[in-house]
């Protein structure tokens, strides 16, 4: 073999091995887009995850309080609306998940609408799922396709809506709970929040509005 022949070999050789593996997306998925220069919080840990948590409670909860200012009833529950358009895959999933949240709390309802205050995206990211915020009323869930294969999607789901609801992760805690998120490990498939934290989102909710209307 020549040696400009060699150089090509050689030259094919490291493009392969410098090509990422991506793994397949369902067939009906949205494009996806680059990974955002947003904070975040995962379901599986990442760092800064309590002021993620928080910036993200905080843009909902001013979106949801104004539209329910422009309404003029102070006294009904607060109703949180989403997008599922850039998550297609996921609509089944989503719907479970505000119904779930929706089953356990008071003080907050979550619906599907075009004027979203957040939205759920689909696609491959290295991060796995997350919540993301810019901290300025634009947020969004997103749902990896890989993480959603290993862990139970349905609880995943869940679990990240929690974060725009106000919880945290608390990854060393038990099955139970459904923001111990992956910490319990992929055998764990329980999508329900317990009593405690169903309890800590109506107090968020209540607490904050109060917050805000002064």
């Amino acid at each position: 073999m020549s040696s400009r022949s060699m150089l090509s070999v050689v030259a094919i050789a490291a493009t392969a091995v410098a090509l990422p593996v991506v793994a397949a997306a369902p067939s009906d998925a949205a494009p996806v887009q680059s990974a955002p220069t947003q904070v975040t919080a995962g379901y599986v840990g990442s760092v800064q995850e309590a002021a993620n948590n928080k910036a993200f409670y905080d843009a909902v909860m001013k979106s949801a309080a104004a539209k329910r200012a422009k309404l003029g009833n102070k006294t009904a529950a607060v109703t949180v609306v989403y997008s599922t358009s850039r998550a297609p895959s996921f609509r089944t999933q989503i719907a479970r998940s505000a119904q779930i949240w929706n089953n356990a709390t008071n003080n907050v309802t979550l619906t599907q609408g075009s004027n979203y205050d957040f939205y759920y995206r689909e696609g491959n990211d290295t991060r796995g799922s997350f919540a993301s915020t810019d901290g300025h009323g634009s947020g969004y869930i997103f749902l990896d396709y890989q993480q959603n294969q290993q862990y139970d999607s349905t609880r995943v789901t869940a679990h990240e809506t929690g974060h725009v609801l106000g919880l945290p992760d608390h990854y060393s805690g038990p099955c139970s709970e459904l923001m111990s998120g992956g910490g319990p490990g992929t055998s764990c498939r329980n999508p329900y929040p317990n009593s405690t934290e169903s309890t800590r989102v109506d107090s968020l909710w209540a607490n904050g509005l109060t917050s805000l209307q002064h």
